[in-house]
C-alpha cells in the first residue's frame, strides 16, 4: 500500500475519534484494530500517535476545550465538532512539527465537511482561544 498524505491521515484520526464517541464500551485499541480491518487504512505513525495521544490526554484536552467553549460543556458540542476540536488541540499541544494555523484550518475543513455549517464559527472560536492559551503557556 502507498503512503498517505498528512491530510488523509488526519481525516482517519478524525474518523477514529468520531467512532470512539459511539462505542464507550470499546477500548481505543479495539476501535483502532476494527477500523483498520473495516477501512483497510494504511498503518501510519501520525495516525497512531494522534489517535492514542488524544485518548491518553483526553481529560486535559477537554478541559482546554471547555475553557474556550463559552460555557458549553464538551458533551453539548456535536460529536463531529468535538472530535475535530480534540484532534486540533492535541496537535497544537503535542505535535510541534505542525503549525497551529494548519491544525486549525484542517479542523475547520473537517467541520465544514461533516457538521452543520453553523458550527464552523463556534469551532474556530474555541480553537483560536485554545491556541492563544497554549502559546502563552509555551512562552512561560
Amino acid at each position: 500500500m502507498a503512503a498517505i498524505t498528512r491530510k488523509e491521515a488526519r481525516a482517519e484520526v478524525f474518523h477514529l475519534l468520531f467512532e470512539t464517541e459511539f462505542h464507550p464500551e470499546a477500548s481505543p485499541e479495539e476501535i483502532y484494530a476494527l477500523s483498520r480491518e473495516d477501512r483497510e487504512f494504511v498503518e501510519d505513525a501520525y495516525i497512531r500517535k494522534a489517535y492514542f495521544g488524544v485518548q491518553e490526554h483526553l481529560a486535559e484536552i477537554d478541559e482546554i476545550m471547555a475553557r474556550h467553549s463559552n460555557g458549553w460543556k464538551p458533551g453539548r458540542i456535536t460529536p463531529v465538532s468535538r472530535s475535530a476540536i480534540r484532534l486540533c488541540i492535541f496537535e497544537m499541544k503535542y505535535m510541534d512539527d505542525i503549525p497551529a494555523a494548519v491544525s486549525i484550518n484542517e479542523a475547520i475543513e473537517l467541520v465544514k465537511t461533516f457538521d452543520d455549517p453553523k458550527m464552523r464559527t463556534f469551532v474556530n472560536g474555541v480553537l483560536h482561544g485554545a491556541k492563544v492559551e497554549l502559546e502563552a503557556l509555551a512562552e512561560q
